[in-house]
């Protein structure tokens, strides 16, 4: 499911909703996430997972064309973790 179906669906959903302000909510909900991840806080939605930033510390890595040695940055990379519920779920339970 891509962004526009799940306001979409949302829209269909809600009918005393205009789809404008089913948009304008989703992507607030979205900023809100990627604000606070920015900042290196933790977003959890409860039953569904939460969201983290993890720290990759810089390495050595190899060029798989070349096989040559290259350094790679420190970075920031965002991670999910699945909630109880969404895996209990998708695992049938």
């Amino acid at each position: 499911m891509i962004r526009s179906e799940l306001i979409q669906k949302i829209a269909d959903d809600n009918p005393h909703l205009y789809q404008r302000d089913v948009e304008r909510i989703v992507n607030t909900i979205f900023e809100e996430i990627i604000n606070a991840m920015a900042r290196g806080d933790r977003v959890e939605l409860r039953g569904f997972g939460a969201f983290s930033v993890k720290k990759r510390d810089a390495r050595i890595g190899r060029n798989p064309r070349t096989g040559e040695a290259v350094e790679v940055e420190e970075k920031h990379v965002p991670f999910f973790k699945t909630g109880k519920l969404l895996r209990d779920r998708l695992n049938g339970k």
